[in-house]
């Protein structure tokens, strides 16, 4: 019946036999095997010791082939033959990779292995093959492998269990924390930063000592990670969260200096790169952004690297190295991230580990090795005691001892005999019978009798340890300090704490600037240098190319990180940083305004205020913003009220219909102001009579104009009795005159005159306050600039007509001053080509005295 069966299950199909699986589970069964299996076994390290798999059988094959640091160099391809033989069934350049890199001192911060040959450069180089180098441990690999004899891990058999391996090595140092790890598994990586090992130490102690220390108590000991090629950790925060949550970005800069030679030229000097940067791709690619022009003010790129790093950026005369080395920073790999992502294997799992994550791992790891060493010595010194017992039992009774054995046909008898007649374990019988005749001399019973009394004397102490926890921490933290001693060293990456993001300002040189805005809202900026000064009555030099019927309207004297706010006619404020403008020559054109702030086009600037910073609240609620419109109403505002810029702007005053704005000025609150008008009136009034006002309100009069086709001009704002003010005619007349001319009178008054209009003159266009530590910058319609110093023009009577400033072709105008500071030992500008300007008009100089209205 049994033969039918087994008969008829041969005859079933051979498509009935096949089991049908769903393809989906297959795949995602096969996958997870496979994603586990590199995961465990190939890129994660172990939380213990910190390594992988490769690592940690390239250092035990090198343990068992006996090249440790005391003993001579073996070739590199032994050392593979072996671990590949062994233990490692893969590609010998993965082994050999492995074993390069950890004998990098740029790679790893305390290398494990003392490589002879070359093994590579910080530039890239690839090292030698493995049949011309060689290699043996270093001194803190051993530390590593100490008492992996002693039963302190566990042993797996290799591939073809011919051999046994260790799981997990019984480091006596913190590796995972001082030499990092990084790897790329299946569905996760991992990227852990070295650290400095005199420092983790501390903080394990200082873990020991107290379990619930907090991770900003621990941050104390272990302030951040220590790179092995230094450079300069740039902000905390990165550091912070990626040791509280095992994840975080830290910035890392190249170290570099400014250095002057002997001839004035500034030299960029790096001597440190950030980790994992390869150095000969830094320096190609930053010669690759200074010809395409990204990268501005170096003249030559030198390596003068030797044994230490030295890279030497020859900065221009004309450039700032401060702000060069910026741009280095943010477009080249001298300032470069590493990303910290602490995953490791936890009991087989992997897992992210925050910084008490991992000095938790390494201690269980150290204290479960401790006691199994202990364990270990234990049962090898009370197997030893066990045998000292029994000498020491034969030696009180050698006499009987020899006999029995003289007496016994074989040793088996002998062995036989002893046991029953003294009462010894086979141990002891087999050990007593194995002496030598010298151990029966006086001297030998003593030593024998001092070893027994000193290994019972160990036996206590090593029980003492197995019952007691905290003296088992106590000779963790006592190795940790020995090895804080032997290989502790001082940090190499240098931190910045209070850095903050860079900002745009950084790569900007915050060097003086004109800016010029034009009557079509054209604007640029110049550097003030550009402009040179000029002799009173001069022709000028040509300012700018503008369009058709367009001139420059108003020139700003600023530095680059100056904050502009910007007022419209229609009574709006814009916020604009000064180096967002874009440079142009003293002769171009400039870019449209709306191109640069969302201002509409119907809209034109009409005033401008300088502000240093925005940030500081003191400044901002004790400083006011004065408006003034064509129609002589004024409004006063704190600066506070414009501390937050939009994009679009927002309102500032409200106009009326039918006026506009026409000028603003910063005052400190206790200024006084002058406000002109075109028929040549002025009007001086203290700014308290004028209280402060919300953002929307329309403001108070200021003046009465002296008709309906007179409008106000401009408006100062006095804070020194040493000012004088400087009023010009559109004719190219001015003069100044002391302020205390203007008597101080009642808000929203006719005024007083300020200069006495003629024909000749033509009407105000400009009041400025003025020093004679000022120069001044004029321009008219047809885009000729002159700049004078104020010094010389005498101060005149307040209704005197003035002298002439620049002499203007037939139909030009003045259309706008500004007050520059004084430069120092500046050249005289070449007038432009005669060519340009008509020469007919005299130079005026006679003072029309006029009597006081």
């Amino acid at each position: 019946m049994a033969e039918e069966t087994e008969n008829d299950n041969n005859l079933v199909p051979a498509e009935d036999r096949i089991i049908k699986i769903n393809i989906e589970d297959q795949m995602k069964s096969a996958y997870i095997d496979y994603s586990m299996s590199v995961i465990v076994s190939r890129a994660l390290p172990d939380a213990r010791d910190g390594l992988k798999p490769v690592h940690r059988r390239v250092l035990y094959g090198m343990d068992g082939l006996g090249v440790t640091s005391n003993k001579p160099y073996k070739k590199s391809a032994r050392i593979v033959g072996e671990v590949l033989g062994k233990y490692h069934p893969h590609g010998d350049s993965s082994v050999y990779d492995t074993m390069v890199r950890m004998a990098q001192e740029w790679s790893m911060r305390y290398p494990m292995v003392d490589g002879q040959g070359n093994y590579g450069s910080i530039d890239g180089d690839p090292p030698a093959a493995m049949r011309y180098t060689e290699a043996r441990l270093r001194r803190i690999a051993e530390e590593m492998l100490s008492d992996i004899k002693k039963d302190t891990v566990d042993f797996q058999l290799n591939f073809d269990d011919s051999e046994q391996e260790p799981t997990v090595l019984p480091t006596r140092i913190p590796n995972l924390l001082i030499n990092g790890a990084s790897g790329i598994a299946v569905g996760m990586a991992t990227n852990m930063a070295p650290h400095n090992l005199s420092e983790v130490i501390d903080g394990i102690n200082a873990y020991i000592d107290n379990r619930d220390i907090e991770i900003s108590e621990l941050m104390q000991y272990i302030k951040a990670p220590d790179f092995p090629t230094g450079g300069i950790i740039y902000g905390h925060y990165g550091v912070r969260e990626a040791f509280e949550t095992g994840r975080g970005r830290i910035v890392i800069r190249g170290k570099a200096e400014i250095e002057t030679t002997k001839t004035g030229k500034e030299l960029i000097v790096v001597t440190e790169i950030p980790y994992l940067v390869n150095k000969a791709d830094m320096i190609k690619r930053t010669a690759e952004l200074i010809n395409e022009k990204k990268l501005e003010g170096i003249s030559e790129i030198r390596d003068e690297s030797a044994k230490d790093i030295r890279i030497v950026y020859e900065v221009k005369r004309d450039a700032n190295a401060n702000v060069v080395l910026n741009n280095l920073y943010k477009y080249t790999a001298l300032q470069s991230s590493f990303s910290v992502n602490n995953i490791a294997l936890v009991k087989g799992r992997p897992m992210l580990m925050n910084l008490k994550d991992m000095i938790q791992a390494f201690v269980e790891h150290r204290h479960e090795v401790v006691v199994r060493r202990t364990k270990f010595e234990l049962a090898e010194a009370e197997k030893r005691a066990h045998i000292l017992e029994g000498y020491l039992v034969a030696l009180d009774h050698l006499d009987e001892v020899i006999q029995l054995i003289r007496n016994s046909e074989t040793p088996e008898d002998a062995r036989v005999g002893l046991m029953e007649k003294f009462g010894l374990s086979d141990l002891q019988a087999r050990a007593i019978l194995d002496m030598t005749l010298r151990r029966l001399t006086g001297l030998e019973r003593d030593k024998i009798k001092e070893e027994y009394a000193e290994l019972m004397k160990t036996i206590e102490y090593l029980k003492e340890i197995l019952a007691d926890e905290s003296l088992r921490y106590k000779i963790i933290k006592d190795e940790l300090i020995e090895i804080k001693e032997k290989y502790g060293d001082k940090r190499r990456s240098q931190i910045v704490y209070s850095a903050e993001d860079m900002t745009m300002e950084d790569f900007i040189d915050d060097e003086e600037v004109v800016i010029t805005i034009s009557h079509n809202s054209y604007v640029k900026r110049t550097p003030l240098s550009e402009y040179k000064r000029q002799g009173r009555g001069g022709k000028g030099s040509l300012g700018s190319s503008t369009r058709d019927e367009d001139f420059t309207e108003h020139i700003i004297t600023a530095t680059a990180h100056n904050y502009m706010l910007l007022f419209t006619e229609s009574g709006r404020c814009y916020w604009l940083r000064a180096f967002e403008i874009p440079e142009g020559s003293r002769t171009s054109r400039g870019r449209a305004l709306q191109n640069i702030i969302n201002i509409p086009k119907e809209d034109k600037i009409r005033a401008y205020i300088l502000v240093k910073n925005l940030k500081d609240k003191e400044y901002m609620d004790n400083n006011f913003i004065i408006m003034c419109t064509k129609k002589g109403i004024i409004k006063k505002t704190s600066l506070e009220a414009y501390s937050r810029p939009r994009a679009n702007g927002i309102n500032a005053i409200n106009i009326n219909e039918g006026d506009q704005l026409i000028d603003a000025c910063l005052t400190t609150g206790n200024s006084e102001i002058v406000m002109a008008l075109k028929s040549g009136r002025a009007i001086r009034f203290n700014e308290s009579t004028v209280r402060p006002m919300g953002r929307t309100a329309t403001g108070v009069r200021g003046i009465t104009l002296a008709s309906d086709d007179d409008e106000v001009v401009g408006m100062i704002s006095v804070n020194s009795p040493d000012v004088t003010v400087l009023v010009v005619s559109e004719k190219g007349y001015g003069k100044r005159t002391d302020i205390e001319d203007y008597r101080i009178t009642n808000r929203g008054g006719k005024g007083v005159k300020t200069i006495n209009i003629t024909e000749k003159t033509g009407l105000l266009v400009a009041i400025k306050d003025v020093t004679d530590n000022d120069d001044l910058m004029i321009i008219n319609k047809s885009g000729i600039v002159i700049r004078i110093g104020v010094d010389t023009l005498r101060v005149m009577g307040r209704a005197t007509q003035g002298v002439r400033l620049i002499t203007l072709k037939e139909n030009d105008e003045i259309a706008s001053i500004t007050k520059v500071a004084r430069e120092e030992d500046e050249e005289v500008e070449e007038n432009i080509d005669e060519n340009t300007m008509d020469n007919s008009a005299e130079n005026d100089t006679t003072d029309n005295q006029a009597t006081e209205e």
